[in-house]
């Protein structure tokens, strides 16, 4: 991560005769420095759409539909009825969503202490299943979707609009497209296209579709359902990707049947035939808004006049392939063949007026109910004889455009069949000891046996294996090999970005080619190999050539991070496998309906009265919530820090502390009102904090340096204040010559120690979303970890720059105040320095490191700032050719002089050390 310019943090000494603490020399604006590419947003230029979508006060929002049921009169006197009171409905709503069978309930209810609830709740609880309604208006589920509008925009990173930015599917070329371009008027005798044009003030909205088949029994039953669910690309990326804003709704439980036709082809034939059918069935309302528009509300209450486009349909590739009426070894998106798909260069497009014409032949020479001919007939041209795709009708919708690529399929899922197996081929059975003895981190996975032999991998081990494999494999594989495989793990992280533009697709399609240039090597090492262990000399891979339209899929639709099939797997479980295992094991598509309704209609329910219960007069809801973020902003002071300093990320299902907003509230207390120094504080973009309390509370010097083997912990000290007392708040240094003898003299007694920090930084991309919490852990040395367990990050050495790699080995601490210093309000730790290289790896594309000795052999360590901390790194021991049998997980960082800085160990340090 790139450094600040930065000053100290807690250098003050004593506080002048102040009402606040004034901490403004300790870090800069979060906005300021840090090297991303967001650091100047006013730099940014942004075309709008020159006809914006027309908005009309005429609409209704989801509290005035749950005022206008029919029981409202009754809520009146009573926010909860049919309820009593907030505690029943609590008490209810618990039950309800609980896994009690009715049996356990009614024994719950016999309680004596459940006297007085069990008449009403049991009247309550038949209000679900019964034919009474809690909110008796049903609000489509596109109203609940829709987000912010359909305004299409181009964002440019300067003025001069060199380079373009691309985010979400409104800031791609497509959505742009859709609204200046009209649909050409085209006649078959088959098919029609209707001219239409978006209407002048319409808005936009991208629909998102999914499909894929899922299980819904387990080891027994064969029961499969084939859920197809919808979403909206109006809604922000950061909103979409969270699983807790079940942005996803199912929409239809497609059929899964098996066809008693004697030709296997014909019974794919016919399931495909099913499929399509069914989806123009359930699929023809959004076809109708979109040729002629329909009338919605946004969730401020203003009517719109709306276009239903189909902006994306994510799916795998087999489901694609009979999604586009594609058969055999030819690619969904492009004109390519099987032999075709290790081509350099992009083919030409898959479009709709390709297919239809090839259709229109093949309906030319035989009737579509003479299926056995219809079918030889569609082999011709590749197709797998349907004869009308559910997408013929549907305005402005091109199969090339909404088959969007997706990182789980078309990323991890590629790297994990192909890439990984190059390597472990290639390494041999030492790839399982060097990944078994790399120093374990909390919160990722191990694999203490290897991963050759590993089973049922899933995404998450995926992109564990992605983070090591590099580094791990760098010196006991042919350099060709390594140098493809990485080529193509710069591919996969970069187009996982959330952010890309002009500049980021060069280097993405650089990355694609440099692996063309070099994938001969990886046929010349025997290693690439089918089923059996057969050696393939081609690339008929489908992935591979997918990657080649990724470059125009981004430019066209957005970035491929908003298509990423982990929702839509969750989606599965909470829209098709919970309520599967809540039925009685029987008809299941029916009960499934009747769950995910009682549920909607308890979660709308409880939506409402938590809104209307927070105040008075329902009325003026939105008032007086300003009022008091109006408030809230202006007197922090009064607000614990744990109701402020809460924040949620895609994917984290529990809420982030949030160590800046902690700080900031710390900061702006009186005098004499929290403690001093602050436990947390804020350098740049990174936020630290200690606990309250030390893990040492007294011990001295001497008894820190053998409780965590540190020889010259006493002559650092005295270095660093000999340093401190010459140059004042500059920048302290690692290494040098170190003067101070091993009995100096200090001007204390007693210390402090901490045994962990917790880090904190900001996206890479956007400075304003925080990033969860890493915790450096530096315990003295106990069974199995003798030899200290080591973490390593960037420490700053001089303005704007990280010159070393530091490995905090050991301890923070706080000196105990004996007199007034000038460092006593500081809190010190030990680190030890690694230099790292100048130049890449030609091969492996990452820095080395070499760990820094002293004239006497010992390693070399010095007393920094907390402050001067900026980011945590991993490090991997270069293991050569062949890695040393003596080595462990527990004794492989003390024992390896040379490392790798690994960026691949997470998207942040990859964007951050890879430019």
């Amino acid at each position: 991560m790139a450094v600040d310019n930065v000053s100290n943090a807690h250098e003050q000494g004593e506080p002048e005769d102040e009402s606040y603490y004034d901490f403004g020399s300790q870090g800069e604006d979060l906005d300021s420095g840090g090297g991303t590419r967001n650091e100047d947003s006013e730099a940014k230029v942004t075309d709008h759409f020159l006809e914006p979508p027309l908005a009309f006060d005429e609409g209704y929002t989801f509290l005035r539909l749950f005022d206008a049921d029919k029981n409202s009169i009754y809520r009146k006197m009573n926010l909860y009825y049919p309820f009593s009171g907030r505690r029943e409905w609590q008490l209810a709503t618990w039950i309800l969503h609980s896994s009690l069978s009715m049996e356990k309930i009614n024994s719950f209810l016999a309680l004596e202490m459940q006297e007085s609830y069990e008449v009403e709740l049991n009247r309550c609880l038949a209000v679900h299943v019964g034919s009474h309604k809690l909110f008796q208006h049903h609000i489509p589920q596109s109203l609940r979707l829709f987000s912010t509008g359909g305004i299409c925009l181009n964002v440019y990173s300067t003025a001069q609009k060199l380079s373009q930015i691309y985010t979400d599917w409104m800031t791609g070329d497509h959505a742009w497209e859709m609204q200046v371009h009209n649909m050409a008027l085209l006649k078959s005798s088959s098919h029609v296209f209707f001219k239409s044009v978006l209407l002048r003030g319409a808005t936009l909205l991208g629909t998102i579709l999914f499909s894929d088949k899922t299980c819904i029994t387990a080891l027994s039953g064969d029961c499969v359902a084939h859920p197809l669910l919808i979403s909206l690309a109006n809604i922000h990326m950061a909103t979409w990707l969270k699983s807790s804003s079940n942005a996803f709704l199912l929409t239809a439980l497609l059929p899964v049947t098996k066809f008693v036709h004697k030709n296997k082809q014909m019974k794919g034939m016919l399931q495909d035939w099913l499929i399509h059918h069914c989806l123009n069935i359930i699929l023809q309302p959004l076809k109708l808004a979109a040729q002629s528009g329909v009338m919605l509300s946004d969730p401020i209450g203003r009517s719109c006049y709306c276009f239903t486009l189909l902006a994306s349909y994510i799916a795998d590739t087999p489901e694609a392939m009979m999604l586009a009426c594609i058969s055999g070894k030819t690619s969904p998106i492009t004109m390519a063949m099987y032999k075709q798909f290790g081509d350099t260069f992009q083919h030409e497009p898959q479009t709709r007026s390709k297919t239809l014409e090839q259709l229109e032949i093949v309906c030319s020479c035989t009737h579509p109910d003479d299926l056995e001919e219809f079918f030889r007939e569609a082999q011709k041209f590749c197709l797998n004889g349907v004869d009308k795709p559910f997408w013929w009708d549907w305005l402005l919708v091109e199969p090339s455009w909404f088959f969007t690529p997706e990182s789980l399929h078309h990323i991890h899922k590629k790297f994990w069949d192909h890439d990984a197996q190059w390597i472990i081929l290639t390494v041999g059975g030492s790839v399982d000891f060097r990944f078994s003895i790399i120093q374990p981190t909390t919160g990722y996975r191990h694999f203490y046996s290897g991963i050759s032999k590993l089973k049922q991998v899933t995404g998450h081990c995926h992109r564990d294996v992605q983070r090591s494999i590099i580094a791990v494999s760098a010196d006991a594989a042919p350099p060709g090999v390594i140098v493809a495989v990485c080529a193509l793990m710069h591919f996969n992280y970069l187009v996982q970005s959330p952010c890309i533009d002009d500049k980021d697709l060069g280097r993405i399609a650089a990355a694609l080619d440099e692996f063309h240039a070099n994938k001969q090597s990886i046929i010349a090492a025997g290693v690439c190999q089918g089923k059996g262990g057969k050696t393939i000399d081609n690339w008929q891979i489908p992935k591979l050539e997918l990657m080649q339209s990724i470059v125009t899929s981004i430019r066209n639709s957005g970035v491929i991070a908003q298509w990423s099939a982990d929702v839509t797997e969750h989606a599965h479980v909470t829209e098709v496998k919970d309520p599967a295992r809540s039925s009685n094991n029987n008809n299941y598509d029916l009960q499934i309906c009747h769950y995910l309704d009682r549920a909607n209609k308890c979660n709308q329910f409880d939506l409402a009265t938590s809104l209307l219960d927070h105040c008075d007069d329902p009325g003026v809801v939105g008032e007086e919530s300003a009022e008091e973020d109006d408030k809230l902003d202006d007197d922090a002071n009064g607000f614990p820090a744990e109701l402020l300093s809460s924040s949620r990320s895609p994917g984290q299902p529990r809420p982030i502390t949030d160590y800046f907003s902690i700080t900031k509230i710390l900061q702006a207390k009186k005098v004499g009102s929290v403690p001093f120094p602050l436990c947390s504080f804020v350098v740049g973009r990174t936020a630290l904090n200690l606990a309250y309390d030390p893990s040492i509370k007294h011990a001295t010097v001497d008894e820190i340096a053998i409780m965590f083997g540190l020889p010259d912990l006493r002559p650092a000290i005295a270095n660093f204040l000999h340093h401190k007392a010459t140059y004042g708040n500059h920048i302290h240094s690692i290494g040098g010559p170190r003067r101070a003898a091993h009995g100096a003299e200090l001007p204390f007694d007693k210390v402090q120690v901490w045994f962990k920090i917790h880090l904190q930084e900001t996206e890479f991309h956007d400075p304003r979303n925080i990033r969860r919490t890493q915790t450096l852990n530096c315990t003295p040395p106990s069974d199995p970890w003798t030899l200290d367990q080591l973490w390593s990050f960037l420490a700053c050495q001089q303005p704007f720059r990280a010159l070393h790699c530091a490995n905090q080995a050991h301890h923070s601490a706080s000196w105990q105040k004996r007199a007034q210093w000038a460092w006593d309000n500081q809190y010190l730790t030990y680190v030890q320095q690694f230099d790292i290289s100048s130049e890449r790896d030609p091969t492996t594309q990452l820095h080395t490191l070499k760990r820094v000795k002293r004239s006497d052999g010992t390693w070399m360590g010095d007393i920094i700032p907390v402050s001067q901390l900026r980011a945590p790194v991993h490090l991997v021991p270069h293991f050569g050719a062949t890695a040393d049998m003596c080595l462990m997980a527990y004794n492989s960082m003390e024992h390896t002089r040379e490392f790798w800085l690994n960026y691949f160990w997470d998207k942040h340090s990859f964007f951050a050390l890879s430019e």
